[in-house]
């Protein structure tokens, strides 16, 4: 691996303490087609359970402050930002949020940004957005040319970072560059010292082109949990479990070990013919001390809700996703946390 040209650079992992966390209102119909309407009303009900733990800013665009303050209401620990956007998933068009432990300062890394390789035009104010949030917080950015998506990119905060091939090498984010390239480039902007390229398959109807936050996140520094699925029928099912013995087989090798654990996600859900991704692995981490987990309505609820408790040992909430992920994403995928300023690593 090449040199680190920022050796005291981190991002923080998602356990450690938080700032707040930052949402987009949902406002594009396109999203949820025919089913947009039970949307505003869930992201209203999800910004009163965050707020319950910690501070929430929301983006808002002019023409749609009116609704979001209506359903909101005056909620405590809740901002609104006039900051516009063509969609919801600020998880990818957000900064990655880098912590400098010698002088504890934070910066932003402002990826470059086009929809998941183009296929959701327009999104130029989605890529505006980095440095919106940049003025807005009045922290520097770093900005580059590669072309990553939050979502593709799952840090334990210790230089350890998983991601996919298939979407950080995709021919529609950066034709032109080895993964030696992408790796070094990766180092040099967030201080990660080991990457893991997952590259065994993505869940069916995914179009992120397989973003991490779907497939394996970190629980602490030894455990991960790993999107698999005991119905054989569901085309993804061998794909995960390919996922699965490679992380198994990183997890035996690097040091300190990693535990890997299966987190089985629920059969395969069509509407109007189309897979809908739905995946357990896709949960917000308030912080050190609160779990929110996606539900579906699946036999798997109880048992993933279940074992991220035990596996985490702090409170959990569930958080019915059933309407949210026929735009193709959770609640991880529609957030970003902030790291809290000021405070050592734990």
């Amino acid at each position: 691996m090449a040199p680190l040209l920022n050796a005291d650079r981190r991002v923080p992992a998602e356990w450690e303490p938080q700032e707040c966390i930052w949402l987009a209102w949902p406002h594009n119909r396109d999203t949820w087609p025919g089913r947009f309407d039970t949307i505003p009303p869930f992201f209203a009900h999800w910004v009163h359970v965050i707020a319950e733990s910690m501070p929430v800013r929301v983006l808002v665009g002019s023409e749609n402050a009116s609704q979001c303050t209506k359903l909101i209401g005056g909620k405590n620990n809740v901002e609104l930002i006039d900051i516009p956007t063509n969609d919801c998933w600020i998880r990818d068009y957000g900064p990655t949020f880098v912590l400098s432990d010698n002088d504890q300062k934070l910066s932003l890394v402002d990826w470059q940004y086009n929809a998941w390789g183009g296929k959701y035009p327009p999104w130029d104010m989605d890529a505006a957005v980095c440095n919106a949030m940049s003025e807005e917080l009045q922290l520097p950015k770093v900005t580059n040319q590669l072309f990553v998506e939050g979502g593709a990119l799952e840090f334990d905060g210790n230089g350890r970072l998983l991601t996919t091939p298939g979407c950080l090498l995709a021919n529609n984010r950066n034709p032109k560059a080895t993964k030696n390239e992408v790796s070094e480039e990766l180092q040099r902007l967030t201080g990660v010292t080991e990457i893991v390229w997952l590259d065994g398959g993505g869940l069916d109807g995914d179009d992120t082109d397989g973003h991490i936050d779907q497939l394996a996140r970190f629980i602490d520094h030894q455990n991960v949990v790993v999107c698999t699925s005991n119905h054989k029928q569901d085309k993804h099912s061998a794909g995960l479990q390919a996922n699965y013995l490679q992380l198994k087989a990183w997890g035996e090798t690097t040091s300190p070990d990693v535990n890997v654990h299966q987190l089985p996600a629920p059969a395969l859900r069509h509407i109007n013919g189309q897979p809908v991704p739905q995946s357990y692995c896709n949960f917000l981490r308030l912080g050190p001390e609160r779990l929110l987990v996606p539900s579906f309505n699946a036999t798997e609820d109880d048992y993933a809700a279940g074992l991220l408790g035990e596996l985490t040992g702090i409170s959990v909430t569930r958080v019915d996703c059933s309407d949210l992920s026929w735009g193709l994403g959770a609640l991880h995928c529609a957030s970003r946390d902030q790291p809290q300023l000021f405070e050592k690593a734990i």
